[in-house]
């Protein structure tokens, strides 16, 4: 059996069209959330390939986490939304959706500040193992990884996106 093999760069190019897309079927004010930390990324390098004004919102599930006893707060950046949130239609983006839990940690996290028009979707792969009712309007890739593996997103210092997967160490 062989390795996972997934293309971020290319991956990105499929997400940046399906965002396209959306963006030109959603209402306005339309506004970019990046899930920290790969989502961020992600969101801030469509805000900028699709020439959207404003900045791109960041946004951290580690207040809102059903294991936040466990994990404590983390270190990542924490939540940053430079725009009005109420009546906007948001665009939460991430880089891989697994169980869920991480997005309704943001999504409760979103309504601190506000209560959106609309909340999308957009994520890079989908590796199923869903424990919640959350599924991306936009997703580039679905992967299939067993439970003892993660995949997470990594940038390199001139910006290129790639893939790590790695199996899950014991606690």
């Amino acid at each position: 059996m062989s390795a996972l093999q997934l293309d971020a760069e290319l991956l990105y190019k499929t997400l940046l069209q399906g965002v396209k897309g959306l963006i030109a079927v959603t209402p306005q004010p339309l506004h970019l959330a990046g899930v920290t930390s790969g989502g961020a990324w992600l969101a801030e390098r469509l805000q900028r390939d699709l020439g959207l004004p404003g900045s791109v919102g960041v946004i951290s599930s580690s207040m809102h986490r059903d294991d936040f006893a466990q994990r404590g707060l983390a270190i990542s950046a924490q939540t940053v939304l430079p725009f009005e949130v109420d009546g906007a239609h948001v665009v939460l983006v991430d880089d891989v959706l697994y169980t869920g839990r991480t997005l309704r940690a943001v999504i409760n996290e979103l309504f601190d500040y506000g209560r959106p028009a609309s909340v999308q979707l957009a994520v890079l792969v989908d590796r199923g193992g869903r424990e919640l009712p959350i599924e991306a309007k936009v997703c580039a890739a679905t992967v299939a990884l067993p439970v003892t593996q993660t995949l997470e997103l990594a940038r390199s210092d001139d910006g290129r996106l790639s893939f790590v997967v790695e199996n899950k160490k014991e606690a």
